[in-house]
């Protein structure tokens, strides 16, 4: 039983939420050390806001990194076994009758819907994170109504570059709105020197030519999609630290040592006069206790930033490392000694519309059995088959036989129903190289690599059996549309004949499937078989009335006595063949 047997698809999205939220607080944690160590060893560095918004950046990156399925492959860790966690369930089958088609009927099961404490846990942090993010878009939302109010309340003054308000509160001169900048500044900063009343307007001026407010604005973005995350918004606070680090270098550079010390007297007045400064606004009081000395510090002998490109590329390589250690050190999720990788992939076949996608659909992998309906087509198109029994090939010793059924003489229908290997060999081997490199080339299947092992000149038979030809489920599907709607370079018996050794099952619900299955190993990176995992292919059609569903269901499992072909059949048949009338 496989993790998608048990488990619904918002299980698993919620699951894998789960980890990415661990993963971006592990990744924040990393990205905080470097920045950390940045500030103290390269100040001129850490002064920039460009290091803070990328190491923010670099959290969400390890964020949708690992909500990328195809990235399991890179991780170090052993996957989480989430079945070690399940509760048990109870599986009841519908009676068979003995025949083939209630054999087929017999598949339509009826699983309990169990939970693990771990799925409740996931399913919980998406409700929690949800509620989080709708919380913290109301408080930005609260915070821009008050900035509204204030610039409402407030009267325009002299023009400038834009609204210039001065209003009665307790506030520090600000400058907010992205699309519509406005100036707010308060009635106390009358009782300032005039020299310093420039400086504090320049300011906030700089921060407007400097495009800060876009700056500024990125990074609550970013903070307020991974709300939970607390090295978000520290590395938030440190970029607007950064902004006013960078408006005091520009608005002080080349001035005199008194109007420098004008305008820190002026920043110290404003701390003790204002109350509080909005997140969403740039205020020329947007000071810490911890940020304050190191501006005052930088007023009073501004330095330029260090522009040493060794130190840039310092700092960009240890984010990009920590973003690979958060990617190859977070574990995937897998189920008990069972999937390592799947899709199950549907489209409807005549308009195109995908009517389920779940799991790695565009992972390739060896096509295995279910190449034998490219080999039908092949083989009645240049005539080499001819019916549904004829030609009937003799066995003989030293073909492909590791399966007892292969052993016998071998038709067509017998082919198909046993995927016996030497027949389709023997098929192959008569159309030739060329024809049949021609034949894969026009029906657009897979990557097209049909040269086999390399060295082994071994194409012809062996390409499609974990070897070069590599095709994915999505692929699969496309090309099995393609077969449907008749729009391969093949004659109409070629359709024909195909379809009808391929044997129908007719379910419960009246859709009549034609499915083929594919089991094959998986390669080791030195070329031999894995002995310890199997690819399973089912794939096909299934109609009803005029509606014809395209569809292809491939796993990576671990090795078992069934073959993995047979379980992505059984799997299909149980948990989405019963529910083709609802797609």
């Amino acid at each position: 039983m496989t993790l998608s047997n048990i488990f619904t698809g918002l299980d698993l999205l919620a699951f894998q939420f789960l980890l990415a939220s661990g993963g971006c607080v592990a990744a924040g944690l990393g990205v905080w050390a470097v920045m950390t160590l940045c500030r103290r060893w390269l100040p001129g560095i850490a002064a920039q806001r460009s290091v803070w918004l990328l190491g923010q950046c670099t959290i969400i990156a390890a964020f949708l990194l690992i909500l990328i399925p195809q990235t399991e492959r890179l991780r170090l860790l052993p996957p989480i076994d989430i079945e070690e966690f399940s509760t048990q369930y109870a599986t009841a089958s519908a009676t068979t009758t003995g025949t083939a088609t209630a054999a087929a009927a017999s598949a339509d099961t009826t699983l309990a819907s169990p939970r693990t404490y771990l799925g409740y846990a996931a399913q919980g942090w998406l409700l929690v994170y949800a509620l989080g993010l709708g919380y913290t878009l109301v408080q930005l939302l609260h915070t821009r109504r008050m900035l509204n109010a204030l610039a409402t309340a407030g009267n325009k003054t002299s023009a400038q570059p834009m609204d210039t308000i001065e209003v009665d509160a307790p506030i520090s001169p600000m400058l907010f709105g992205l699309f519509r900048p406005r100036l707010l500044l308060p009635l106390h900063l009358r009782g300032f020197d005039a020299d310093q009343r420039q400086l504090i307007l320049e300011h906030e001026l700089t921060h407007w030519r400097r495009g800060d407010l876009q700056w500024a604005s990125a990074g609550i973005l970013l903070q307020t999609l991974l709300w939970f995350n607390p090295f978000m918004r520290l590395l938030r606070n440190q970029l607007s630290w950064a902004q006013e680090l960078g408006c005091d270098r520009d608005v002080l550079q080349g001035r005199p040592q008194a109007q420098r010390k004008a305008y820190a007297a002026a920043l110290v007045a404003q701390l003790k006069l204002q109350q509080t400064t909005m997140p969403t606004a740039l205020a020329f009081g947007n000071a810490t206790q911890d940020t304050l000395a190191s501006r005052i510090a930088l007023i009073r002998n501004p330095r330029g930033a260090m522009q040493s490109r060794w130190a840039r590329i310092a700092t960009v390589a240890g984010l990009a490392g920590v973003l690979a250690a958060s990617l190859t050190l977070q574990p995937s999720l897998a189920s008990q000694g069972g999937t390592l990788l799947s899709c199950t992939s549907l489209m409807d076949a005549a308009t195109g519309q995908r009517l389920r996608h779940d799991g790695q659909c565009d992972a390739r992998a060896t096509p295995a059995s279910t190449f034998n309906i490219v080999v039908s087509l092949m083989g009645y198109d240049s005539g080499i088959l001819i019916d549904e029994h004829t030609p009937l090939m003799k066995y003989k010793p030293g073909y492909s036989d590791w399966n007892e059924s292969w052993r016998t003489d071998t038709d067509p229908t017998s082919w198909i129903i046993n995927s016996n290997v030497w027949f389709a060999q023997n098929v192959t081997t008569q159309i030739g190289a060329a024809r049949f490199q021609h034949y894969v080339d026009g029906f657009g299947y897979g990557n097209r690599d049909v040269s086999g092992d390399a060295g082994q000149r071994n194409g012809l038979t062996m390409s499609w059996m974990g070897s070069s030809l590599q095709i994915s489920a999505d692929e699969q599907v496309d090309f099995l549309r393609k077969v449907v709607n008749r729009q391969l370079p093949v004659s109409p018996k070629a359709y024909d004949m195909t379809n009808r050794i391929m044997q129908p099952q007719t379910l419960a619900n009246g859709w009549t499937i034609r499915g083929k299955t594919g089991t094959a190993a998986a390669v080791l990176a030195d070329g031999r078989d894995d002995r310890e995992r199997r690819y399973g292919w089912y794939v096909g059609w299934a109609t009803k009335g005029t509606r014809t569903i395209v569809f292809a269901r491939m796993m990576l499992d671990h090795r078992q006595e069934t073959y993995a072909g047979a379980r992505a059949r059984q799997a299909f048949l149980s948990e989405v063949a019963t529910q083709l009338d609802t797609l």
